[in-house]
């Protein structure tokens, strides 16, 4: 679990190219921003693993719509407040240097800046199988 966690702040700390999942599965006000892509040498259920670091940027009411996540989500808000809740628990509000996890396929269906005229910034860390297709897995509307 060490070695998890110190992999997850060396990626947030390093910076490097990443590819991430098409910007398009974010809220218009939402901006995603690739800081690091990297293999590790851990595995996640029997499977290769890699970190990926992004900054997500919400302009003033940005959101992104429910969402999941591959692997475990380790973030930080690095500017301005954030509303988070994941499916089961109560609506976290978080400001400027607080950290949150998100376990892998919590179902995330609040995540916005609650802010009309301030930005918000978010550091958000994954620890994901190699093979995962997408980072951000959009929630199906239920009908």
């Amino acid at each position: 679990m060490r070695t998890v966690i110190a992999i997850a702040l060396g990626a947030a700390l390093g910076a490097g190219g990443f590819a991430l999942a098409q910007h398009d599965k974010h809220g218009d006000a939402a901006k995603v921003k690739s800081l690091l892509e990297q293999d590790v040498s851990e595995t996640i259920d029997g499977k290769e693993a890699r970190v990926s670091a992004i900054e997500v940027s919400y302009g003033p009411g940005g959101f992104t719509p429910p969402h999941r996540h591959p692997g475990a989500v380790f973030g930080h808000v690095l500017e301005g407040e954030y509303e988070a809740q994941l499916e089961g628990q109560p609506l976290r509000k978080l400001k400027v240097g607080d950290t949150f996890y998100e376990p892998t396929m919590a179902l995330h269906s609040v995540s916005r800046n609650p802010s009309k005229t301030a930005n918000t910034r978010l550091l958000a860390v994954i620890l994901h199988p190699r093979d995962a297709k997408e980072l951000v897995i959009l929630e199906k509307p239920k009908h």
